[in-house]
């Protein structure tokens, strides 16, 4: 493979790191206080959920979500810290690429109707694919370092 600047290893890090930041980003932004304490992420959710054109949607969150509001206010704020802390430290960088993966399709189904949020949780699913097939821990990692995933 040839390359500019750097080798194809480093451009897939930069490409992890990349998306490890855009994470942290999300997770900076978000109003914590209100998630935790006034449940407004997880009553935002439930709004867009009770509206969905697909009815598994709604029925989906009001068996895993609406239960368990605050549980679920902590699991999805930390989990985007713990991404983007991973995937910057290429740090269980598989099971973190596999677990953004995830939090980006659940994002993007929720939000079909919203086409900036299509587009981004489909950018950051599609780094996520690449650098897990191109296996994107393989340097400037914890990973590597150490030894996992080799």
């Amino acid at each position: 493979m040839d390359t500019i600047w750097l080798g194809g290893a480093e451009w897939l890090a930069v490409l992890r790191i990349g998306l490890g930041l855009w994470w942290l980003e999300s997770w900076r932004h978000k109003d914590k206080k209100g998630w935790f304490e006034r449940g407004t992420g997880i009553a935002w959710a439930a709004d867009v959920a009770g509206k969905h054109r697909w009815n598994a949607v709604g029925s989906g969150f009001d068996v895993v979500v609406a239960p368990r509001p605050r549980t679920m206010a902590y699991v999805v704020v930390y989990a985007e810290l713990a991404l983007g802390l991973g995937l910057v430290a290429g740090f269980l960088t598989p099971i973190a690429l596999v677990g953004g993966l995830l939090l980006n399709v659940l994002y993007f189904t929720l939000m079909i109707h919203d086409w900036a949020e299509q587009g981004q949780n489909a950018m950051m699913a599609l780094i996520s694919v690449v650098a897990f097939f191109g296996m994107g821990w393989q340097t400037w990692s914890l990973d590597s370092a150490i030894g996992l995933f080799s």
